[in-house]
């Protein structure tokens, strides 16, 4: 039973002016409103939804002036003043301070700083350093950390990066490439104490920067490393960017902004084209049959979901299609030989016995043409394949491919100590010659395209940096791929079909041009069980940092799984792609259709689902006492999802995922109506009028609870438990009565399905635009005169006690359109 109680301890923080306040409906929704009723006021332009809510400003972007001011700390008080704009973060005797705060001390003379006033209006500086030797790697002492909390996307595994809380500077893992810090000072209660500093390690020149703590004495610091012993350099100038400020979202927001506008190499998430997939759901090969896939196995699991009412829309037909063949056992060893890419063509399983110089698109016209399937994606790694391309084979030797034996950087060995006996390590990789590695691709791709694939996913990304040796290095080596890659999707798919896929290096994401898709954690391992709380927990704070560059894929699962639920809706309210990975038959298509309508469409969060305010800094896996809250929006309110991730994570010192000691018992948490951090921007009207008043509705529960404004509620869930809240404003019409929207109440997302929302007060009614069909609910404070679908009336339950209204809506619109719903008070 969902209670309410007053706590003020979860009293909002103030945020940062952010001037998003937009009208959400669409001129064709004006034209088509007006029509039937011109006095309307129209409260909301849901075009500008994407602008206002995934991005807090939008500014002009100007390159970077060739000659930026560079200060060293050593420098004369005089130089520093003829810097134009003073920042309030600084290097003051010793001290990184920002205000009136100090975050770090001791902080070396060698560092230098360098103002950001170039890259726009943002409160940050960079750091450099100036060596004493020419070198390949670097180490850099920043100083000491001090009386704060931080919260760091570190990577645990070359391809995978994962979260780490602390307030010491030696428990910073090795590997850090996002570093978000909160002074201690002050509290909740009083939020304007509180400073929220954001470290962003960058590329600089050939080098690729990334952070570390200190075990021995707290020190943060800063490793520079480019992968070749003969790429060199002593002097640094822009390594490290560190802003700050008082809303954790917007800071970030804006220190990613700087920085894009500095290095110019990469885009942001809202410059991209996001493919269609993302608004439909989907089914991927690989859980289902790894690499025995074949084309009648694709054909069993696309009729499969779609006889059970689950039709997905999309498909990724993953590793195994491809032609690949092992090198000749040598030696006597016992292990198997790395496969290597030995044609760009399709391996017999994927060729039509009729006609085999169809090839894969065989399947392709199957599975667009008989089961209505809409785009078509198949797997390759960054490299063709695991191994790389074979070098000497006729078919590809125009690529230029040599062997190429992976060197892995100290910190990732120190993470991942089994890279020593890694068969890439071992058995080394062909690599693609990088002045050819455009050819590859296009040829490549142009056949993919042919067949009528729209994307790819592009994985093993991060082995890249393991081979800069003799290349100039690996971010040299990085860019040349990145480059070709995304000038081959931009020329073969035109709906810029493209999966990152074990990408969580900074070589890459910092030259992130074209590609707007990312995978957010490592896999889900449906035979793991430690797995399962650790990937969500993974995919929320990863996307902290990766939502900035792209939207965040949560990955695939299994929708009949003990897990499924947990992970389904997860994926419902990310904002990415939904798409799971069964075996044909082996499927829970009530579970399923909480997340995608009759159409294979789906009820798409607007931004990545990302952790609440007041979780950036909690430990959700490991501390033993937090639940993880994570939001999104939707256009006329938010989504809150709650869960247990306790009792695993990755350990420090086994170097992998494990579970660890904690209580069994259920752990209560609080939610607010401000845990959806933008949900002001759902509010009708210019917001002026709004109490912070919002609806509740659980999911699970299904109970409806009205929250004021400053009022937390608690819940209780075990470990693997979670919930899911649409949060709706408010709205207080012209004669008193309350109005907020829910949605489709039987799905995850059940904000989502509302598309439009107009108030009309001289006759004290609402109309709605609803997408899907099923049961539609809504909060109002009196019981209705009437509900009117399209033009009819209907039957409609209302509840005395919560104020919860509902009635069924049994069929979709036409394609392309929404349902006209109106509700008469």
């Amino acid at each position: 039973m969902l209670t309410m109680a007053s706590n003020l301890c979860y009293n909002s923080s103030s945020s940062l002016s952010i001037n998003t306040k937009p009208p959400f409906l669409s001129q064709q929704h004006h034209t088509f409103l007006s029509r039937i009723y011109p006095t309307l006021i129209f409260l909301k332009h849901k075009n500008q939804i994407s602008i206002s809510i995934s991005d807090f400003r939008i500014r002009k972007h100007y390159s970077n002036p060739p000659f930026p001011l560079i200060t060293s700390f050593k420098r004369r008080e005089e130089e520093v003043e003829e810097m134009t704009i003073k920042s309030t973060v600084r290097v003051s005797d010793g001290k990184l301070m920002v205000k009136d705060k100090t975050i770090l001390t001791g902080v070396a003379e060698n560092v230098t700083e360098t103002s950001a006033a170039t890259c726009g209006p943002v409160d940050g500086v960079f750091l450099g350093a100036e060596m004493d030797n020419e070198d390949s790697r670097h180490v850099v002492s920043l100083g000491r950390l001090n009386s704060v909390r931080f919260m760091a996307c570190f990577r645990f595994k070359l391809w995978w990066m994962a979260q780490k809380m602390g307030d010491k500077g030696s428990e910073i893992p090795l590997e850090t490439q996002f570093l978000l810090v909160e002074t201690k000072d002050g509290s909740h209660l009083e939020s304007n104490s509180i400073i929220y500093t954001v470290f962003l390690p960058l590329i600089e020149g050939s080098f690729r920067a990334c952070l570390q703590g200190n075990a021995s004495n707290d020190k943060l610091e800063l490793c520079l490393e480019s992968g070749d012993v003969d790429t060199k350099t002593t002097t640094f100038s822009h390594a490290l960017f560190i802003s700050a400020g008082t809303d954790p979202f917007a800071t970030i927001h804006n220190a990613f902004t700087a920085v894009r506008n500095h290095l110019n190499t990469f885009r942001l998430r809202h410059e991209k084209k996001l493919p269609g997939i993302i608004d439909y759901f989907g089914w991927c090969t690989w859980d289902a049959f790894y690499q025995e896939v074949t084309q009648e196995g694709v054909e069993d699991g696309l009729q499969s979901l779609s006889a059970g009412g689950a039709p997905p829309k999309f498909v990724i037909i993953d590793d195994g299609w491809q032609s690949v063949a092992g090198d000749t056992k040598e030696n006597g060893s016992d292990n198997p030989p790395l496969q290597r890419l030995t044609g760009i063509k399709e391996n017999p399983k994927f060729q039509n016995k009729e006609d085999p110089e169809l090839g894969i698109k065989s399947i392709v016209n199957i599975a667009k043409e008989k089961h209505g399937v809409k785009y078509v994606y198949v797997w390759h790694a960054i490299t063709g394949y695991w191994g790389g391309v074979r070098p000497g084979m006729k078919e590809t030797e125009e690529y230029g491919s040599v062997m190429s034996y992976p060197n892995i950087s100290k910190g990732v060995k120190e993470n991942e100590p089994t890279w020593k006996t890694d068969p890439l390590a071992v058995q080394g990789l062909g690599l693609v010659n990088p002045s050819k590695v455009f050819n590859f691709y296009d040829n490549l791709h142009k056949y993919l395209s042919w067949a009528g694939i729209d994307g790819v996913k592009v994985d093993v990304q991060c082995i890249l940096e393991t081979l800069g040796s003799g290349l100039g290095g690996r971010v040299e080596l990085t860019k040349q791929y990145h480059q070709a890659l995304d000038a081959s999707i931009s020329r073969n798919f035109p709906d810029n079909g493209c999966i990152a896929c074990m990408s969580h290096n900074t070589d890459a994401l910092y030259y992130s041009k074209q590609t707007a898709v990312v995978r957010a954690s490592d896999d889900f391992y449906p035979r793991d069980p430690v797995s399962h709380t650790i990937h969500i927990a993974s995919v929320a704070y990863n996307s902290i940092f990766l939502g900035e560059f792209m939207q965040p894929d949560w990955d695939m699962f299994h929708s009949l799984h003990p897990a499924a639920e947990y992970h389904a809706s997860a994926r419902a309210i990310s904002g990415g792609p939904v798409y799971v990975s069964d075996k044909p038959g082996s499927h829970d298509f009530d579970l399923l259709k909480k997340m995608l309508l009759p159409d294979g469409s789906v009820l798409r969060a607007r931004l990545p689902g990302r952790p609440t305010a007041d979780c950036l800094f909690n430990d959700p896996a490991r501390d033993g006492v937090s639940l993880l809250k994570i939001w999104n929006m939707n256009a006329y309110g938010g989504v809150l999802g709650v869960y247990n991730c306790q009792g695993a994570a990755w350990s420090v010192t086994e170097r992998k995922n494990a579970f660890h000691p904690t209580d069994s018992a259920a752990i209560t948490g609080y939610v607010r109506g401000r845990d959806v951090h933008l949900i002001s921007e759902a509010v009708a009207g210019d917001g002026s009028d709004w109490n912070g008043d919002c609806v509740f509705y659980a999911h699970h529960s299904r109970e409806l609870v009205v929250l004021p404004h400053n009022v937390a509620m608690p819940l209780t869930l075990k470990v693997l438990e979670h919930e899911v809240f649409v949060v709706s404003p408010v709205k207080v019409l012209s004669n008193g009565h309350r109005f907020a929207p829910i949605g489709l109440v039987n799905m995850f997302n059940a904000g989502g399905s509302v598309q439009g929302l107009v108030y009309e007060d001289w006759l004290v009614g609402v109309h709605l635009e609803i997408k899907g069909c099923g049961k539609f609910g809504a909060y109002c404070s009196v019981r209705p005169t009437r509900c009117l679908l399209e033009d009819s009336v209907v039957d409609f339950e209302y509840d005395n006690d919560s104020g919860l209204l509902s009635f069924a809506i049994d069929h979709l619109p036409k394609e392309g359109h929404v349902h006209h719903v109106k509700i008469e008070l």
